[in-house]
């Protein structure tokens, strides 16, 4: 199996560019040298050189996502498996070598290895936050005003697939993840009828979930979603978002698995995408619990999705 270190992308198709741009521009990305009339590349604060990709095509809809891998290796692992193309030169921005797959729905999964990476992108620090403990911010302030929040990464994206245990198993075969914590439905014992997976890096602090893989009876992305610096820019974005008359989704409230503070907008074209800080990070021995609520008590606090959110 291929080693997971990333999410470095997620990648769509619409049917206008110039609406995409301002959009994202807003929720806060940064747009790459490279883009033109046909593609939209965008970036966020971290050093990958982009996170967002968007192709101009009459109908919109969610192409797929890359993940970077540890090393070349990993790329001839993966060019090995079925239905997998060989390890080509990638004609993205940036470079580095790629294996581009297919899951069962179809969803295209860029293996990416030797990108180039970029500068960071100075951000303010993040405020410190004083509890009723723990005072950590003293003689200082916190003002931060109504403005776009600043994308640092990409942290996951959830898939809506037509067979939860085929897409896993795919998944499986070619990557490393570990599983945190599995949905079945409200009521019930089973069967797992939702994965949340993360990166496998033994030690090492990672994302509580990197994807989540969830049976529905129709195909395709329910989500994608970016950290931001903290509470402060969730909110201010929050504002910032609404002033300029974008559709907000549902938000701000705090969900149970995973514990992020999250803010869903939809973007023009119908797209559910998402603010999120202050989640749960774990490391290889982290064990999953089962989950077997409704929609509406994913959320323990705020804002709370319908029944539907998530069918």
């Amino acid at each position: 199996m291929a080693t997971a270190i990333d999410a470095a992308q997620v990648t769509y198709q619409v049917p206008d560019l110039d609406r995409a741009e301002e959009f994202l521009v807003d929720f806060g990305m940064t747009k790459v040298a490279g883009s033109n009339d046909d593609v939209l590349y965008m970036r966020g604060t971290g050093t990958q050189h982009h996170i967002y990709v968007a192709h101009r095509g009459e109908k919109q809809r969610f192409i797929g996502a890359s993940i970077q891998v540890r090393s070349r290796a990993d790329l001839d692992e993966l060019a090995q498996k079925p239905g997998s193309s060989p390890v080509t030169e990638s004609t993205e921005p940036g470079g580095g070598l790629e294996v581009v797959m297919h899951m069962p729905d179809g969803f295209e999964i860029r293996a990416i290895w030797g990108r180039a990476e970029v500068e960071r992108i100075q951000d303010r620090e993040p405020f410190a936050f004083n509890n009723i403990r723990d005072k950590n911010r003293v003689n200082d302030v916190v003002r931060q005003g109504t403005a776009p929040c600043t994308i640092a990464r990409l942290g996951h994206f959830v898939l809506h697939v037509s067979n939860h245990d085929e897409s896993m198993k795919w998944l499986e075969e070619r990557f490393n993840f570990l599983h945190s914590d599995y949905f079945v439905p409200p009521g019930t014992d089973g069967p797992v009828v939702g994965t949340f997976v993360r990166l496998d890096l033994g030690e090492q602090l990672v994302d509580h979930h990197f994807m989540l893989v969830l049976q529905s009876d129709w195909v395709g992305v329910h989500h994608s979603s970016f950290e931001v610096t903290d509470l402060d820019a969730v909110m201010a974005s929050h504002d910032y978002l609404l002033g300029r008359g974008h559709q907000l989704d549902i938000g701000v409230g705090r969900h149970v698995l995973g514990s992020q503070i999250f803010d869903y907008w939809k973007d023009p074209f119908g797209f559910r995408i998402e603010h999120y800080t202050d989640g749960d990070v774990v490391d290889a021995s982290h064990q999953p619990t089962i989950f077997n609520g409704t929609a509406s008590e994913t959320t323990q606090w705020g804002n709370r999705p319908p029944l539907e959110f998530f069918q």
